[in-house]
């Protein structure tokens, strides 16, 4: 596997696996462009032969918060999201900022396991956050992870 920093020639890719990733809920490619054109947006495409997951963050204020994150089914369960989490955390302190922030759905339950074997810490809930269509509202768990002090 490897990463690659996302420019605007990884926006058909990184949507390409956001869409495997996340079928209801896909990002198109030229949204992906729009976002890395702004402030403090960076992101990370992980290929393996094809696309396998993909990152977007934001700095900003000292803080970078992940706005996205996605594993295609086929590379679950082998690393691609820590490697990209390490890899977006990395850039994050390189861009000076000091905490991170994501929000996952409270059903989630690997996802939550892998930020918290990360270092992250449960620092919220947004109540009826997620959109599930016909299932209805689901709760986000924010986490919240010093970058001071983390090992991820």
């Amino acid at each position: 596997m490897k990463l690659i920093r996302a420019t605007a020639a990884e926006c058909a890719a990184m949507a390409a696996a956001h869409a495997e990733a996340f079928a209801d809920k896909a990002w198109r490619d030229d949204e992906f462009e729009d976002l890395l054109e702004g402030e403090g947006i960076f992101g990370f495409l992980a290929e393996d032969s094809r696309p396998a997951g993909v990152i977007l963050c934001r700095v900003a204020g000292g803080e970078v918060e992940v706005l996205t994150v996605g594993v295609t089914p086929a590379a679950r369960r082998r690393g691609v999201a820590q490697a990209l989490i390490r890899a977006a955390l990395a850039s994050a302190r390189e861009a000076q900022a000091s905490e991170a922030f994501l929000e996952v759905a409270v059903d989630n339950e690997g996802a939550i396991a892998l930020y918290e074997a990360l270092g992250f810490r449960r620092a919220g809930l947004r109540k009826s956050y997620y959109d599930r269509g016909a299932a209805g509202f689901t709760d986000a768990l924010v986490m919240r992870l010093d970058l001071n002090g983390a090992s991820a």
